[in-house]
């Protein structure tokens, strides 16, 4: 067996001991490093899980998402670090791609690299429409990169050149329609902040073209139709959810005047 590559995974979660064991086993033996920082709430047993594939844990109160994975990278110990969730797998494809990069070091080499990534849904690899192929960035550089964007929606920001690697990251992000679902509002909610934080008004047929414009856009021109009834359901549900986030501007400006008069 070749030895562990110089990598350290660093890896959030909350109370998530159904899936963790998943995304440990698929980076198991060829990394030398593990670092999982876990909410300090966690009681479901993920950080034995953890601690039993070999992984460092770390107790931290929830500090959202974007400071809760700059602390966890802060922790690696390897020159480079590859970031993963607690609801994903590296793909063997995707490990062998990882594998031939350190084989064939390059002094110019990029400081990160991105990767496409998968997701599972109604039983369904979705290879089309606004799920894939989700580019990620993820493997960097130590002290090349930091975790930035808008919280929940991080993004690497990469000092230097980033290429990118074949096979996918593997993503179990909704394992019902229920979660899924649920998943609406949370985001609608922190859209509503943002907006009136930037004074935003509410404009109807901004939110009806930007929900058809949705809809057409991952069902026929990034052909989520080729995935069957996963991809319509996707493009159907982005429509609705894209409509909410937008319309809870008028409800928020509604709650603030007098009810109208009766009928």
């Amino acid at each position: 067996m070749s030895a562990p590559l110089p990598i350290s995974v660093c890896l959030i979660s909350g109370p998530d001991a159904t899936r963790i064991g998943r995304a440990l086993e698929s980076i198991r033996g060829w990394v030398s490093d593990i670092v999982v920082v876990v909410n300090d709430d966690v009681a479901d047993g993920t950080d034995r899980i953890a601690e039993q594939h070999g992984a460092r844990v770390f107790r931290e109160p929830w500090k959202e998402h974007i400071a809760q994975k700059n602390s966890a990278a802060d922790k690696a110990r390897q020159p480079w670090i590859l970031g993963l969730d607690s609801d994903e797998e590296i793909s063997s494809k995707l490990k062998d791609s990882i594998h031939r990069f350190f084989l064939s070091p390059k002094a110019d080499g990029p400081t990160a690299l991105k990767m496409a990534r998968c997701s599972l849904f109604l039983g369904h690899w979705v290879r089309h429409g606004d799920w894939y192929p989700d580019w990620q960035t993820r493997l960097w550089r130590a002290g090349k990169a930091k975790w930035g964007g808008t919280d929940p929606h991080d993004r690497l920001l990469v000092e230097g050149k980033v290429g990118t690697l074949s096979g996918d990251i593997l993503h179990y992000s909704n394992p019902s329609i229920s979660s899924y679902i649920s998943k609406i509002n949370y985001f609608s909610d922190l859209y509503l902040e943002s907006r009136l934080q930037k004074k935003a008004k509410w404009a109807p047929a901004e939110a009806t073209f930007r929900a058809f414009w949705r809809f057409l856009r991952a069902y026929f021109i990034r052909l989520g139709f080729l995935d069957g009834f996963p991809g319509f359901y996707i493009a159907a549900s982005t429509f609705y959810s894209t409509l909410v986030r937008h319309t809870r501007l008028l409800e928020h400006k509604l709650s603030k005047k007098p009810l109208p008069p009766k009928p």
